[in-house]
């Protein structure tokens, strides 16, 4: 008798998560967007590398968050959950591809760029923003036992991280000409998208 009562709010309550989880994705998205349009104005304008890989990073992010949204929006997500998981893990292997391809090719070639405010605020902003959302749909997730919604948050903290690399290279270059920091710790990130690649890969993130 208690089970029989207790099934209609566990159902209820996987509804709510799902519902959660959706906005969370479509708020991530909706970002990762204007961040995308914003990053490859500004490196494009200052010949930065890094504001354009961090552009491309958000593009990537939109294709991962996007496989979730899909996920989620059918009537039986957890038979869509393998897929998504499989397109997120590319997502983070394309991501450590293009890092490591550029940071490596800025470190050999000494390439310089300019200064950018919008590129620094931008970083700045997506450092307060990203940790949040990452958090908020791993939460979610966990509660729902979604590997693939555990998954994308973790490909949003890791914007974050990309976001600090990217606000320590654009103002340690500005003020102090030291243009080799940012490619190095690019090339650790792209370290860490590998891991959570394979891991997703396997579908380890909710264990």
């Amino acid at each position: 008798m208690s089970d029989a009562c207790c099934a209609p709010v566990v159902d209820e309550r996987k509804l709510v998560l799902r519902r959660r989880v959706r906005m969370f994705v479509a708020a991530t998205i909706t970002y990762n967007v204007v961040e995308a349009v914003v990053a490859l104005a500004a490196g494009t304008v200052a010949g930065s590398t890094a504001l354009i890989g961090f552009g491309l990073d958000s593009v990537i992010e939109v294709a991962s968050a996007a496989a979730v949204a899909w996920q989620f929006a059918g009537r039986d997500p957890e038979k869509r959950e393998r897929t998504a998981l499989k397109v997120i893990a590319v997502s983070f292997f394309a991501l450590a591809a293009y890092v490591s391809v550029e940071s490596v090719s800025s470190l050999v070639q000494g390439e310089r760029v300019g200064h950018s405010t919008v590129g620094i605020v931008l970083a700045a902003v997506s450092l307060l923003v990203m940790p949040w959302l990452s958090h908020a749909q791993r939460r979610a997730g966990r509660e729902l036992g979604s590997a693939s919604a555990v998954a994308d948050s973790k490909q949003t903290l890791l914007c974050t991280y990309l976001s600090a690399v990217l606000l320590v290279g654009l103002v340690v270059n500005s003020l102090f000409g030291w243009w080799w920091a940012d490619p190095l710790a690019a090339l650790v990130i792209a370290v860490v998208a590998v891991k959570e690649g394979r891991e997703a890969w396997r579908g380890h993130h909710c264990c």
